[in-house]
């Protein structure tokens, strides 16, 4: 019976310890992976986490982007990307909408914001022209013309 328990304990304790979870970006300190630069801005930052658990952050999309091109990304659990309308708060940057457009400068000049919804992508498009790109574009551009 002790012997049982314990190895309860121990699982428990095993699929804990091994969880995938993001570790939050601590904006004015945290350095970018990709560029070194230290990441401010709330509204275009970005993480990845592997699935062993691992973050990295990055002060901008495409400093994510540039990044991904590198890495085997099989090995990614997470793709993260700060949303635009709401400062600070990472969404899935597999889902999100993403809007090019020089009237919204982001940290590394390439004018990448990204947003939880096509809506409110459309939105902000309306007010600052650009072209919008679902993840898989945005994904095909980087390893295209970058």
């Amino acid at each position: 019976m002790k012997k049982y328990y314990s190895f309860i304990i121990l699982s428990v304790f095993t699929i804990v310890s091994c969880s995938i979870k993001l570790d939050p970006i601590n904006y004015g300190s945290d350095g970018c992976h990709f560029c070194s630069m230290t990441i401010v801005d709330k509204q275009h930052a970005a993480e990845i986490v592997t699935d062993k658990g691992k973050s990295f952050k990055f002060d901008a999309s495409e400093c994510m982007m540039n990044h991904i091109k590198s890495i085997d990304q099989t090995t990614i659990s997470m793709f993260l990307v700060n949303d635009f309308n709401q400062p600070g708060t990472l969404i899935d940057a597999t889902e999100a909408t993403f809007l090019i457009s020089k009237n919204i400068p982001s940290p590394m000049g390439a004018y990448l914001s990204a947003f939880k919804s096509k809506e409110a992508a459309e939105t902000i498009q309306s007010l600052n022209e650009g072209e919008l790109y679902t993840w898989e574009a945005l994904s095909f551009m980087f390893k295209k013309d970058r």
